[in-house]
């Protein structure tokens, strides 16, 4: 026995494959079932007792020698195996397959909070359910606001009024949350979703998205609202669109205005989009009421501020022209796929 493991570990040592078909006759011929290594176990059982010893552990050194060889060769092997031997026609053209897309409302949301974000502007978020101080009353709202009707907004519940809970309709209470647990100077976004209950059309849905700005501090201006607003116009659209500001009225900010950039889709000839004006209303601002200020604890005397607010959605419509607002929540493949970018 001893003679044909040292005759099988010489044979074994100089060992090499050139092929699958060689190596996987290595395999057979020692570690097969029918194999040298499983005949020699065999022989082994009519070894005598004071034998067993000493050629036990030679039959198990021989065996974890050629198992090390045939895993040896076999990675070796294996990194330089050629296609052919696996099946492989790399002439053949590869499988296609389709990449995800952001949705044209995350694509608009980015790009928002990417400009404001130059601008210093941090991103603040809030609770989509909120009480009525928060909502409302914190706001400048008056209990007898038309906003506060059952028509327009999602009540949770319903009591006296300083007790009613709802879905937020505005992100305007981040920023009475802001206020409240922090000290001036602010100056953030708040991106998120808001609700109304209002009829579903192409123009109006029950809930939609909204982008509202913040900014206090001491000596702040109409002239800073402008600027800001001007910048954010051109780094959206382009330099080439006009801009004008409309007297407005808002309970939360005073002076308060709306902001019209000439229409995306007819340059400002006049087209259905812009009812034949040639000017789009994309967003409310104003300076903050000192109402507002008072109500968080800001003293109105020292610092001032401005805030601005606006749908996703409007920013959406006119920057890729699409007329109807119910595609963004349809999910419709056909419409998505439109919008496809690569995805970070």
């Amino acid at each position: 026995m001893q003679d044909k493991i040292d005759q099988y570990t010489k044979e074994i040592n100089a060992f090499l494959a050139a092929n699958a078909e060689e190596l996987e006759t290595f395999r057979i011929k020692f570690l097969g079932t029918k194999g040298v290594i499983k005949d020699l176990f065999e022989q082994f059982k009519t070894v005598g007792t004071e034998e067993k010893r000493t050629f036990g552990k030679v039959l198990n050194q021989f065996k974890q020698l050629a198992e090390a060889k045939y895993n040896e060769v076999k990675e070796t092997f294996d990194s330089g195996l050629k296609t052919e031997d696996l099946g492989l026609d790399l002439t053949l053209p590869g499988d296609g397959f389709n990449t995800g897309s952001r949705h044209p409302l995350s694509l608009v949301r980015i790009e928002i909070i990417d400009i404001f974000k130059r601008l210093g502007f941090v991103v603040a978020e809030g609770p989509e359910i909120e009480d009525d101080w928060h909502n409302f009353s914190a706001l400048n709202f008056p209990e007898e606001h038309p906003a506060r009707d059952m028509q327009d907004t999602f009540f949770i519940k319903k009591n006296s009024g300083k007790d009613d809970i709802a879905l937020r309709t505005h992100t305007s209470s981040v920023q009475v949350r802001m206020m409240e647990n922090g000290k001036p100077p602010f100056r953030a976004i708040m991106p998120g979703r808001v609700y109304r209950n209002e009829a579903i059309s192409a123009r109006a849905h029950c809930f939609f998205h909204q982008v509202e700005g913040l900014y206090i501090d001491e000596n702040v201006s109409f002239a800073d609202l402008k600027q800001t607003l001007y910048h954010f116009v051109q780094e959206l659209y382009g330099a080439d669109f006009k801009v004008r500001f409309r007297p407005s009225y808002f309970p939360f900010t005073e002076p308060s205005a709306e902001m019209d950039i000439s229409c995306t889709i007819c340059k400002g000839a006049g087209c259905n989009m812009c009812k034949y004006t040639g000017w789009v209303e994309i967003l409310g601002c104003g300076m903050v009421d000192p109402n507002v200020l008072e109500n968080c604890n800001i003293d109105s005397k020292k610092y001032t501020g401005f805030a601005f607010g606006m749908g996703i959605e409007r920013i959406a419509n006119l920057k890729y022209v699409i007329r109807d607002l119910r595609l963004f929540s349809e999910n419709d493949v056909r419409f998505l796929k439109q919008f496809k970018t690569e995805i970070i």
